[in-house]
């Protein structure tokens, strides 16, 4: 068999950092991966996982050498040698991953479901008039059961997956990035090579979803803070210089590195968030008309709009593995019953209820955030409006933190230690600053939200666990009678992409309308 030269990059062990092959004293001491020239046994490649010889390993791994091991690929995993299908299972191939992770203070299953609802009760929940303003009353009410249900089970396969995979790999619990890499390695050989591509793919899009959502807040405080001090002003500030006064304070806030000196805010802001949701429950349900004078179902060329907001609403996939990582009973995470279950279906109902009465209420006046619909010289009304933006101000620290923290941890290895902390400094200063330029560019919120729904939560929480679940059972265990797992994620991945392409399409459409004039500015 002929070797081909740049092959497919390594595949994580199991865990060990033990290579197979021998390794000089020097390349030890400094913790280089060597080239290794293989040649994989044709005689193997169909086999199983447990008759694969790991002394003839499938990847060639000369472009991978002299790569440092902590930077190679902005791996969190180990990059040593090993073979296809994921490290030794051991003789009984009885492997536990959860009886191997070492986490300091577990979650009980209650304390993970506070957190899930914590992680998916956001600003999201006061779009969802809006999101059913764009599909029509019952329509909007059916579709935004489905959307939710194609969620949670989205996210089921992404945890099954990783559970799979932990066991393969003998690695005790793995992030959403590693659970694609592991995946690609796994999967057909046509996906080995693209291992480290999918890894930074997924890690792109969701520091371009938080990012997003930053932007969305200084969007949302900024324009509940316009209404309210509007009526007791005489000149109106326009929304764009609001934006620019409430970004000042958090470029300072958001130098704060250690998550510990925000758990306070985070309270405040949980506190503040509740009792503003409860009295805008107040006043949706006062007056109700009747179902009859709304529209059941709107035209479908809104419907984009929709699917991105509920979308951008209900996808909590990038915070699931590490809620999953740091339970005390992981195999309660998925499951019937189980705490996903109980949580999504929680979150999917408050937000259906949000969403249907919202609209019912305010019908084709609701705005994009059902707190803007609210009387403006109303003083309860205005105390919910500043309640909920002062608990978006301080959670814009928390969501910052997530995707400060994946760009500087692929930099920080190529700064000198003397010009770290000013470069970590510089990086939040500058990430703050661009977050501010974006939502003054764009400060309309309905195709904003719909926007980073389509593009970045269509594709994290549909198209790349779809893809991941194809790549784990490949192989083993199949793709099952009449294959029937290739077409149920054949089907999730086009609809995830048609939601990614029309409904990006919309949104800039209505940026357009915007900019042409269309929008208030």
């Amino acid at each position: 068999m002929s070797l081909k030269r740049g092959g497919p990059p390594p595949a994580p062990s199991s865990g060990s950092a033990v290579m197979t092959t021998s390794l000089s004293a020097s390349s030890l001491d400094q913790q280089k991966i060597p080239t290794v020239v293989t040649v994989y046994d044709s005689e193997k490649k169909n086999g199983s996982r447990n008759n694969a010889n790991i002394g003839q390993p499938k990847f060639i791994r000369s472009d991978m050498a002299d790569v440092p091991v902590q930077q190679a690929a902005g791996s969190t995993l180990p990059l040593v040698l090993t073979r296809k299908k994921g490290g030794d299972d051991g003789e009984d191939g009885t492997y536990n991953p959860f009886e191997h992770r070492k986490v300091v203070h577990p979650t009980s299953d209650m304390e993970t479901f506070v957190h899930l609802l914590k992680g998916s009760l956001g600003s999201g929940i006061l779009a969802m008039p809006m999101a059913f303003a764009n599909a029509g009353l019952w329509f909007g009410l059916i579709a935004t059961f489905a959307v939710g249900a194609l969620c949670t089970y989205c996210v089921h396969i992404l945890v099954k997956c990783a559970h799979i995979l932990c066991r393969r790999r003998k690695i005790p619990m793995m992030g959403f990035a590693d659970v694609a890499e592991q995946a690609f390695l796994d999967g057909p050989p046509a996906l080995n090579r693209w291992s480290r591509f999918i890894r930074f793919m997924v890690n792109t899009f969701l520091v371009f979803d938080l990012l997003g959502c930053c932007c969305i807040y200084l969007v949302f405080v900024a324009t509940n803070l316009q209404q309210v001090v509007d009526v007791y002003l005489e000149t109106q500030l326009s929304v764009r210089l609001w934006i620019v006064i409430v970004s000042a304070p958090l470029v300072f806030m958001c130098l704060v590195r250690n998550l510990k000196f925000l758990t306070p805010f985070s309270m405040i802001a949980n506190i503040l968030m509740f009792v503003g949701i409860v009295i805008t429950f107040v006043y949706m349900f006062s007056d109700l008309p009747a179902p009859a004078e709304r529209e059941g179902i709107v035209k479908p060329t809104q419907w984009p709009l929709f699917f991105g907001t509920v979308i951008f609403a209900l996808e909590g996939i990038g915070v699931v593995m590490s809620l999953e990582n740091d339970m005390k009973n992981p195999t309660h995470f998925i499951g019937c019953p189980s705490v996903l279950n109980f949580g999504m279906g929680l979150v999917i109902g408050l937000y259906t209820l949000v969403g249907f009465f919202g609209y019912l209420k305010y019908g084709s006046e609701t705005e994009a955030s059902i707190t803007l619909n609210l009387p403006k010289e109303d003083k309860l009304a205005q105390s919910v409006k500043l309640m909920i933006a002062i608990a978006i101000f301080f959670t814009f620290t928390l969501q910052f933190y997530v995707p400060v923290s994946i760009l500087w941890k692929g930099i920080e290895s190529k700064i000198s230690a003397a010009r770290q902390n000013i470069s970590e400094y510089a990086l939040r200063v500058s990430l703050v600053v661009l977050c501010c330029a974006i939502a003054v560019a764009l400060p309309n919120l309905g195709p904003f939200i719909s926007l980073i729904g389509a593009v970045c939560l269509s594709t994290l929480g549909m198209i790349v666990p779809s893809i991941i679940e194809l790549a784990v059972y490949y192989e083993e265990p199949g793709y099952g009678t009449f294959k029937w797992r290739l077409w149920k994620n054949s089907g999730l991945i086009l609809f995830g992409i048609v939601g990614f392409v029309t409904g990006t399409y919309v949104s800039i459409r209505e940026f357009q309308a915007e900019f042409a004039g269309g929008h208030e500015k």
